[in-house]
């Protein structure tokens, strides 16, 4: 974790009662606690800043994903980090599994059906979302088996493997829901899909887009000429990140509209600046 983000507390899994033993010495907290490794058992399991139900959501962990839990509370709440990206936050504990077996697979359809055995005619016991990760024992007909079910194995790629084109890996999410602190089919935010497309490719990527700013790519030049701009090019404002598609048009999810869309990139330039403040940022990477 680098010095800047050090004690973030999105980043930094430290309370005035409770740390990670790894920040003793480096943070004050009453009590230094290893963690214990967890995975994400629920399709899809919301992260909360508190734990409430009616706390907002602030990420996902999808199926599958890794997380180091630090306290279990008796309300069910558990407080811990995502080893992917570590976020902090809470989570219910009902989420949770234990830690068994290295995933071999991962989720390549935007949303996959889990069937309690190799027929399609059978009713779906879960929906798993686009980078859900599981555990492949074997095949089945044209299935893959595992400990939770049989899944279509057209829609399952090795964990190793990596997409090419993350502009294109995002266009595939046009239409989805705006959901704030969303990253799986059932919605995403506009740095949930950064993160979703980026990640596709094997590019590590923050969670907000505050972080992604400041971690991603190249810094370029921008008069707000959108000829200047490149495929890839990521542009952000104040809480906002949008993906140029091509010159002429800006992929990214938007509470605007309410979804994931493609809108022409003039148009979007003149309405965010209008609505909230010009672009901050425009970051090219390798």
């Amino acid at each position: 974790m680098s010095a800047m983000n050090a004690f973030d507390p999105r980043l930094t899994p430290a309370r005035p009662d409770l740390a990670s033993a790894r920040l003793a010495g480096t943070v004050e907290a009453a009590r230094f606690v290893e963690g214990t490794r967890h995975v994400i058992a629920w399709p899809v399991a919301p992260m909360k800043a508190q734990p409430s139900p009616e706390a907002p959501l602030v990420t996902e962990a999808l199926f599958g994903e890794s997380v180091t839990v630090f306290e279990i509370t008796e309300e069910g709440w558990a407080w811990g980090q995502l080893d992917a990206d570590h976020y902090v936050g809470w989570l219910s504990a009902e989420a949770l599994a234990p830690l068994d077996g290295a995933p071999t697979h991962k989720v390549t359809a935007l949303r996959t059906p889990v069937f309690p055995g190799p027929s399609i005619k059978l009713p779906p016991t879960a929906l798993l979302s686009f980078g859900s990760r599981l555990v492949v024992t074997g095949t089945r007909e044209r299935f893959a088996v595992t400990e939770g079910g049989f899944i279509f194995a057209g829609h399952l790629a090795p964990l190793e493997a990596k997409e090419t084109d993350f502009v294109a890996v995002a266009a595939r999410f046009l239409g989805l829901p705006y959901l704030w602190g969303g990253r799986s089919g059932a919605g995403m935010d506009c740095s949930g899909l950064v993160q979703v497309a980026l990640t596709a490719c094997g590019i590590a990527c923050p969670r907000d887009s505050d972080m992604q700013e400041a971690a991603l790519g190249k810094a370029v030049p921008f008069s707000g000429d959108a000829t200047e701009l490149k495929r890839g090019d990521l542009i952000f404002w104040p809480g906002h990140v949008g993906i140029v598609e091509d010159e002429a048009t800006l992929l990214h999810a938007t509470a605007f509209f309410m979804a994931v869309v493609r809108e022409p990139l003039s148009e979007a330039l003149l309405r965010i600046e209008a609505a909230s403040a010009p672009v901050r940022t425009v970051k090219r990477l390798d």
